[in-house]
């Protein structure tokens, strides 16, 4: 597994001549890094005396997103390896017989279903990267003073997870032939980083303006 390897191992997977693991997983890692930075700066300030001193139901909702972010980080991990399985999923297909009707028939149908795979990982990264960029904006103001440029670096890495996911839902959308599912996942994808945008900036805009 991806995951299990040491960072030099990773990065001397994806610096080969083999096509996986590819932009689809280190746009997975990207985003996990995010997150586990967010989570960073959380566990940097339960028992700082200025967040002890909030409201209970501040610090309720500040133990609850920072909830959101652990489920959300176990995920994109699992997405890490599935965005490879995926792929090498679709090679397989691929590599099908095409001899008789029948062997075409169930050929193409394995290549549909492996594409659709190839598709949703991607998909789930965009999802899991908004929502994480959601609830960062929601703990930002409460988080550590210290780490507020790990809240940024966080940012960029979850905002890079979003735009590498969508490049990889685009690039496989064109092995789809059903137009309205083409159009779905389109719309999908301009929607999610359009959100992903504005909260980028929120975030950055919110970390500058700590920094001066």
């Amino acid at each position: 597994m991806l995951v299990e390897l040491k960072v030099k191992e990773f990065i001397n997977e994806v610096d080969s001549s083999k096509p996986a693991p590819g932009g689809g997983s280190v746009s997975a890692l990207a985003a996990t890094l995010g997150v586990a930075l967010a989570k960073m700066v959380a566990h940097l300030t339960f028992n700082k005396k200025k967040f002890l001193e909030l409201d209970d139901m501040i610090r309720h909702d500040y133990l609850e997103n920072f909830t959101i972010l652990t489920n959300i980080k176990d995920e994109l991990v699992k997405l890490i390896d599935e965005d490879t399985e995926a792929f090498n999923e679709f090679m397989k297909a691929l590599e099908l017989p095409k001899n008789t009707e029948e062997e075409i028939m169930i050929r193409k149908q394995a290549l549909k279903q492996a594409t659709l795979k190839a598709i949703e990982v991607p998909n789930k990264v965009m999802h899991y990267t908004v929502k994480a960029l959601e609830t960062t904006v929601k703990m930002m103001p409460f988080g550590s003073k210290n780490a507020i440029s790990d809240i940024g670096v966080g940012a960029l890495l979850l905002y890079s997870g979003l735009e590498g996911a969508t490049l990889n839902v685009l690039i496989n959308l064109k092995g789809l032939d059903d137009e309205s599912l083409i159009d779905q996942y389109q719309k999908t994808c301009e929607i999610n980083l359009a959100k992903g945008k504005l909260l980028k900036h929120q975030i950055l805009d919110f970390v500058y303006q700590g920094l001066k």
